[in-house]
């Protein structure tokens, strides 16, 4: 098909705006999925997609659309995740478009991601098309959220969409607009051959297919191609687009989106932003924004069983297959036996993860406490990279440590002000801006240390704007920090794997909180069992487990009290012969009270 009639688009909202249901009426509406085969949710073929509400993977459509002018035209529809561990994926998806579907749920107004990722697409410079979802609410606040939206984008409030997705109210115009104001392809059809790789997932007869917009040039079914970061060649088996099934073609040309099944065995050869050239022609130089997925948030996994080890690895190099921004690599605990450390971009892929590892694979895991990556100055001049705490060389050993800094922003209704200041500078915030949207919104911007946020920042703030605020956070820089290590000890032996990096200002608190909220969750045993916070040698807060006691006396009715005494002195020595070999087995739950501190 001429450029002139292709149209290359992504739709980009907040979380459960209406993005995916919008997709589905797209699809309807032009015919591309029949009514029969016809679901909710078309492109999010995860099970965990369609539970959550969350669109994880990129899933991209080719779409015939008849416009009223008269023309065909081909609609490439590249469906976006929506959470914000997923921005590096989204800003790719974005850089192979040349427009955006702005989608803005019609009750809750402009959000933090909705911000986030506009300007992403204004960096990428594409045309906007604003659209107001959800009108057909009885809590709808149309009219005001398109004004919201016509000073936010500076268009004229007829130029914003209202549309129902659910309903198919309006949807017509979505695709007149997209004709209308999305610009066609660029791209130089007679150029050596570039494309963008925005997204991949791993086919057990094919290898990696990798999800690609064409920039310029054209390749035909069967030439070698070449992935210009590794500069790894390979004859794929077969190129295509998506209908949404995977459709072979015999030519991919400037402007197409489609896919190459690159027969690489593992994602990693084939990353998400690289670019793919032809090996026999190659293209002098890459296309600009590629850069190597990079873990936030990490975290020990082992299994329950500690025979289970060889299948949890076999799991995670499974998931790695589809998601090669997972990272792992073996480590031992002297608590949990053999595990792995894995990487992840966030808390919500940490979640995905071990939820997919409990459903796909029937494993039953622990995961430790996450932790982020810290760099440390020893006093010799050396430098290293903490992810794991049980790792930090001794205090005296250290000469600076640094922590990752973060930007956030947090959209709130103004009545709740006072309560989110107070939540951020609890956790070491610092002010940067406050922007009143209107009468009733503001726009919060602050910075703060990524491990304040990860553990329990989201629910703490939802909680505090009875489920109202939205959250969107950025990396900033590395800074120094008064950090140490909090070590947790369960019958006086050191539990690697509990062990927390914390603000030395914050030890005492949070030593009190961590002992009284394992003494909740380690179960009773038959001798005391005492739970202490340690920074080096020094114990900074103690509570016990009291001890199951077994009423020995029972049995005695009367008699002499020498006999009760003879009794309780056997018990005595039992229980301390016990307390000497004795065990304690710590549940999942005193791993996650770890990440539950907060709470109160």
């Amino acid at each position: 098909m001429k450029r002139e009639f292709i149209r290359n688009f992504c739709i980009i909202a907040h979380i459960d705006h209406g993005k995916s249901t919008l997709a589905d009426r797209l699809l309807e509406k032009t015919g591309t999925v029949s009514p029969r085969e016809m679901h909710d949710q078309v492109l999010d073929d995860m099970e965990l997609e369609r539970e959550k509400g969350v669109t994880i993977k990129a899933s991209p459509v080719r779409m015939l659309y008849d416009a009223p002018d008269g023309h065909r035209y081909e609609l490439n529809l590249i469906d976006t995740p929506g959470h914000v561990d997923f921005s590096y994926e989204v800003s790719r998806a974005l850089a192979a478009a040349e427009g955006a579907l702005l989608v803005v749920d019609a009750s809750q107004g402009v959000e933090a991601q909705t911000l986030a990722n506009l300007y992403l697409a204004l960096e990428h410079d594409l045309e906007i098309v604003p659209v107001v979802n959800k009108i057909d609410l009885v809590s709808a606040r149309t009219e005001e959220v398109v004004e919201e939206l016509s000073d936010l984008l500076g268009e004229p409030p007829e130029n914003v969409l209202r549309i129902s997705a659910k309903e198919g109210i309006n949807i017509d115009q979505v695709l007149r607009a997209v004709v209308e104001r999305i610009p066609p392809p660029g791209g130089d059809p007679d150029a050596p051959f570039r494309a963008l790789i925005f997204d991949s997932h791993y086919d057990p007869y094919k290898g990696v297919i990798a999800y690609v917009r064409v920039m310029d040039g054209k390749m035909k079914s069967g030439q070698e191609i070449m992935v210009m970061s590794t500069g790894k060649s390979s004859e794929p088996v077969e190129i295509g687009v998506f209908t949404p099934k995977m459709t072979p073609v015999e030519e991919l040309s400037a402007g197409d989106v489609g896919y190459i099944a690159t027969g690489f065995k593992t994602v990693r050869d084939c990353h998400v932003g690289d670019t793919i050239t032809l090996a026999e022609s190659p293209a002098e130089e890459p296309l600009p924004g590629y850069r190597p997925q990079k873990p936030m948030v990490f975290a020990g996994v082992y299994p329950s069983d500690p025979q289970d080890y060889p299948l949890l690895k076999d799991a995670l190099e499974k998931l790695q297959l589809n998601d090669a921004s997972l990272m792992f690599e073996p480590e031992t605990s002297n608590a949990l036996g053999y595990g792995f450390r894995c990487g992840f971009l966030g808390l919500f892929h940490m979640e995905i993860i071990q939820e997919r590892i409990e459903r796909e694979y029937g494993l039953d895991v622990v995961f430790t406490a996450p932790s982020v990556e810290y760099q440390v100055t020893l006093t010799n001049g050396e430098e290293l990279i903490i992810d794991n705490p049980s790792e930090l060389p001794p205090e005296n050993n250290i000469a600076e440590i640094k922590e990752p800094w973060v930007e956030i922003t947090i959209f709130t209704p103004a009545e709740f002000i006072g309560t989110v200041m107070d939540l951020v500078t609890s956790r070491r915030g610092r002010f940067k801006n406050q922007e009143y949207l209107d009468t009733k919104r503001v726009l919060l911007t602050y910075e703060i240390p990524l491990a304040e946020i990860m553990v329990d920042f989201y629910n703490a703030l939802k909680a505090r704007t009875r489920g109202y605020a939205s959250l969107d956070y950025q990396f900033l820089e590395y800074r120094p920090a008064d950090m140490v290590r909090m070590d947790v000890l369960v019958n006086g032996q050191p539990v690697d794997a509990l062990s927390i990096i914390v603000h030395r200002d914050q030890i005492y608190h949070k030593g009190q909180k961590l002992v009284s909220k394992m003494k909740e969750v380690i179960p009773r045993q038959l001798f005391d069992v005492p739970i202490q916070a340690a920074v080096g040698k020094r114990v900074i807060s103690r509570a016990t487990v009291k001890a199951l006691r077994k009423d020995v006396l029972a049995k005695c009715y009367g008699g002499d009290v020498t006999r009760k005494r003879k009794l309780l002195e056997k018990q005595k020595k039992g229980k301390k012969r016990m307390k000497q070999i004795g065990k304690v087995n710590i549940s999942q739950e005193a791993f996650m009270a770890v990440l539950r501190l907060e709470e109160d």
